[in-house]
């Protein structure tokens, strides 16, 4: 049990007598962190959650972002961590399952998955073992159920080796006039559950979830890990999105992390409402299972719809077409409080839990201490060694090379809505004729950790230039934010400097935040994982103004945006050369990053039309975009080279720069607020002098080498084939 002595004492005050055994369990679901969010809840009213595209913000199972005037689009972003260090392919096919259950609520149908993923070195055999079981999970419940893989982020690290993270991404289109809540909000309504039978799988998921894990988790908790059933799952979406186009539903919630307690009393808290479950009318699948268990199950594919009495044979005539079972458990009730009763039992016995539904929708929240950490001050000196050699070295590190041994399990193409495909800055979806949306999920845990607040709004900046580089305006942000134990005085303060800085970002681009997760106790005796705030964006765009990151014709000029400073610690290049972790993020300087990512978006605004363009009807100024992060300028010219298999030739002496940066940290910087884009020869001028931020021609594309000079003198000269040998394959050969 999780419930402290000082929570019991204010349960039972409010109850006036003692818990029963079904009472205790079910609060102490309620009053767990990953129900609860009673440690981060004061903190995360920092974040924006309205503004002008916003059709609802958090609260819901999912938010949900205006794209058109007849669609929205609900987002939503989970983390199933723990469940995943215990059992891979099950905890992430689960964490799949749990999100699209959450779009399918808001009665969207799911047309995008997204993932971020954190796992130890793959040096490390138990590492590698997690990782391929894990994106082996992502990839069959994804495959089978239809719904499209199509983008993420990984990141290989030592603090998460006993640690990995899963966190998963949905979004789901939805007609406005169709969009369904999380309530109940017609007392005599009924709750029909259906989907997946209750079995004794999950039991205490989510207090599992909201402790630290220990070096016997592996054997002790495996029952708290939920049983995938993606074949379910499909029917359930079938059935499901059936079901809100025939009937006028009241309200829809899946059952996820606390089961039948959660999603019952959650429904009616909101409404103001009380509830009575009757015990013996759930489908169990399994014998003799104790109230204690049904209510607690997390068994997956199980949603609840609220419904009128008169739709039930409708409703269950659905069920039964899709081959899924149903049943009608209960009904909204006047007051507010969850009775749960067994109706088959004396009159004297029916009644097994009677609690006021504020007491497990909305627990208090807890008031911990914050303290910030003393700062290292041993740092390591750095020698810098040749740039070739260090380029060749941080390309061929896993965080940056070719992550295609993942993206190749994974269909990218089912609902045939992707138009830019993983590998590029954001996936990019057609909408309809004319709108586009572009998605991505991006952190930086290194930054986060040596500096919060930076980290945690350079991890948002990231992923709106991603979208920005794409030619999307940023339009909503979602999260899924892992820390360590909260109890710790300074992972709270690390969490809440982390949700400043990405609150003010977010502000800044009046792209609110509308949905997100908290993933605390990620720790195992003593070891911690890297702060991780995983942001997803989501951006809008016309499919005219698409763009993608490679080099596309020979003779294009080469400009870059933004100022570089000598910015390289919690780098990758210190990372994969020197295996350093050390000194100050790059700052987060937001009314730069406002500027350059509007100047990209202008410039494609004002530019041709890319549909026509690939048609060969029409030439466009801006032949490709490409933001600079993870690796500095030296690995996002590596990266438009190799996409685009054509060479170019640079001189950094051009490159707008903090006086005195030397050449090394110039071009393995990850400062903030850079852009690189190529232009046509001819317009390169015009452009130039339209640009009212820093900025200049750098050079040109040309030939089949990386050529890097300054002045005169020549830096480093690679072939693109030498770069394409460095950064393709490396995943694989760890794999193999």
């Amino acid at each position: 049990m999780t419930l402290t002595d000082s929570e019991v004492k204010y349960i039972e005050g409010i109850l006036k007598r003692e818990m029963n055994e079904l009472e205790e369990g079910m609060l102490d679901v309620m009053f767990s962190e990953h129900c609860s969010y009673k440690s981060s809840r004061p903190i995360l009213k920092l974040f924006p959650t309205e503004g002008e595209n916003i059709v609802l913000g958090p609260g819901d199972d999912a938010g949900l972002v205006s794209i058109t005037d007849e669609y929205a689009l609900a987002v939503g972003m989970e983390s199933h961590n723990h469940p995943s260090a215990i059992e891979p392919y099950g905890g992430a096919g689960t964490g799949i399952g749990g999100i699209l259950r959450d779009i399918i609520s808001m009665g969207a149908m799911p047309i995008a998955l997204l993932d971020s993923l954190r796992f130890g070195p793959l040096e490390d055999q138990k590492s590698r073992y997690l990782f391929e079981h894990v994106v082996e999970g992502i990839s069959d419940y994804g495959n089978r159920v239809g719904v499209p893989t199509v983008a993420g982020e990984i990141e290989f690290d030592e603090s998460f080796r006993t640690n990995p993270l899963v966190n998963v991404l949905c979004a789901g289109l939805v007609k406005k006039d169709e969009i369904v809540m999380a309530v109940a909000p017609n007392i005599g309504d009924v709750f029909l559950l259906m989907g997946g039978t209750t079995g004794r799988d999950g039991i205490h998921g989510v207090t599992f979830a909201s402790e630290e894990l220990t070096s016997n988790s592996e054997t002790e908790d495996r029952p708290a890990v939920q049983v995938a059933d993606p074949f379910t799952k499909k029917r359930v979406l079938e059935a499901s999105l059936e079901i809100l186009e025939k009937i006028d539903c009241s309200g829809v919630k899946d059952l996820g992390g606390g089961g039948l307690t959660c999603c019952v009393s959650e429904l009616v808290d909101k409404s103001g409402n009380g509830a009575v479950v009757d015990l013996r009318a759930i489908p169990l699948r399994e014998e003799g299972m104790t109230p204690y268990e049904i209510m607690l199950s997390e068994s997956q594919e199980r949603m609840i719809f609220v419904i009128n009495p008169k739709d039930v044979e409708l409703a269950q005539a659905i069920c039964d077409k899709h081959e899924i079972p149903s049943a009608v458990i209960g009904e909204v009730t006047d007051g507010n409080h969850m009775v749960v009763k067994d109706f088959d039992a004396e009159v004297e016995l029916q009644t097994l839990c009677d609690v006021p539904t504020i007491l497990l929708a909305d627990p208090p929240s807890l008031d911990r201490e914050m303290r910030e950490p003393a700062k290292p001050t041993d740092l390591v000196e750095v020698v810098d060694g040749p740039i070739d050699e260090s380029l060749i070295k941080v390309l061929s590190s896993p965080n940056i090379a070719s992550k295609e041994w993942v993206y190749k399990q994974y269909d990218h193409e089912v609902q045939t809505r992707t138009v830019v495909k993983p590998g590029d800055d954001a996936a990019v979806l057609q909408i309809d004729d004319e709108t586009a949306v572009a998605i991505t999920a991006d952190s930086n845990t290194i930054h986060t950790k040596l500096s919060p607040y930076d980290g945690g709004a350079g991890s948002v900046a990231e992923a709106i230039r991603n979208v920005v580089s794409m030619g999307a305006k940023p339009y909503a942000v979602v999260d899924c934010l892992n820390f360590g134990n909260p109890e710790n005085p300074e992972i709270l303060w690390q969490f809440k400097e982390c949700i400043k800085g990405m609150s003010d970002i977010a502000e800044k681009f009046e792209a609110p935040v509308i949905s997100g997760n908290v993933s605390f106790y990620n720790e195992t005796e003593g070891i911690k994982i890297n702060p991780t705030p995983a942001v997803g964006v989501i951006g809008v765009e016309k499919l005219s103004n698409i763009r993608t990151l490679p080099f596309k014709n020979e003779g294009d000029k080469i400009i870059i945006i933004g100022k570089t400073y000598d910015e390289v610690e919690g780098s990758e290049y210190h990372r994969a050369v020197h295996s350093l972790e050390q000194g100050d993020a790059p700052k987060i300087r937001i009314d730069d990053e406002l500027a350059s990512a509007n100047t990209i978006l202008d410039l494609i605004e004002n530019d041709g039309d890319y549909v026509k363009f690939l048609e060969g009807e029409d030439e466009l100024a801006i032949t490709a975009t490409h933001d600079v992060s993870a690796g500095g300028i030296a690995i996002a010219l590596s990266e438009m080279a190799m996409s685009g298999k054509l060479g170019c030739e640079v001189d950094i002496s051009k490159v707008p720069a903090e006086e005195g940066i030397s050449d090394n940290n110039l071009l393995f910087s990850e400062s903030h607020a850079r852009f690189i884009i190529t232009v046509s020869a001819d317009k390169a001028d015009e452009i130039i002098d339209s640009i009212d931020v820093d900025a200049a021609i750098i050079g040109e594309v040309k030939g089949d080498s990386l050529v890097i000079k300054k002045d005169d003198e020549t830096i480093v000269e690679l072939a693109v084939a030498d770069l394409d040998d460095a950064y393709h394959g490396v995943i694989e050969k760890y794999m193999a």
